[in-house]
């Protein structure tokens, strides 16, 4: 027992070296980008983007599934998150004292004093995977070669900055972004079988979506 308590210390004492090595690496032009990618109120013209393009190049039908889609999976990964936050209780970097100590950057309010695990990887991740699947199943969207690394490189760095503001272990992204995964593969699967249940052959631009594709 005392075995396992010492390994999950280490991986605690890890984990939050890490996150101090990351947080320390900062200047002020760098600063600024990490306080605007951990804005979430910045990228609501991106989520709107991708609601009009799913309508145009899908049609409504199509859109309207994909939407929803994505909807519940942000749900999901929002009350998941706040559940294990307040069962767990470990408290944000920006809250340890210890990390304060060691010189931790705080870039943006405190807000709650727990972070276990981050809602934005969990968010981002569950988001780039919903719109990358919905566009990979629509034919006549030509460029999702390109859309897929740009989306799921924008979650990367939307995560990332929860490190450098102060908000975040690096323990925290990483089960973020595994639980957002996860979570926006299961939604994924659902609405498709659900579109192929019932939907199949109903809209005429765009064939049924193939798992294949995910």
């Amino acid at each position: 027992m005392y075995g396992i308590s010492g390994i999950w210390q280490s991986i605690v004492n890890a984990d939050k070296a890490a996150t101090l090595f990351i947080n320390s690496l900062h200047s002020p032009f760098t600063d600024a980008i990490w306080q605007f990618m951990s804005d979430r109120i910045v990228w609501a013209p991106l989520y709107l983007a991708i609601a009009v393009l799913l309508v145009v190049i899908g049609g409504w039908k199509r859109a309207v599934s994909a939407i929803i889609s994505i909807a519940l999976i942000i749900l999901l990964t929002d009350q998941f998150s706040n559940l294990i936050k307040h069962l767990v209780e470990r408290f944000r970097p920006c809250w340890d004292e210890e990390m304060l100590s060691n010189g931790l950057r705080i870039l943006e309010g405190r807000g709650g004093k727990y972070g276990f695990f981050s809602a934005h990887a969990a968010n981002c991740f569950g988001i780039a995977l919903g719109s990358a699947a919905a566009f990979n199943s629509i034919k006549e969207f030509r460029f999702n070669r390109y859309f897929s690394p740009c989306i799921y490189s924008w979650a990367f760095l939307v995560s990332l900055s929860r490190i450098f503001v102060g908000k975040h272990f690096l323990g925290d992204v990483l089960v973020g972004t595994i639980v957002g995964l996860a979570i926006a593969y299961a939604v994924v699967r659902l609405e498709r079988y659900v579109w192929d249940r019932w939907f199949k052959g109903q809209e005429s631009p765009s064939p049924s979506p193939g798992s294949e594709n995910l």
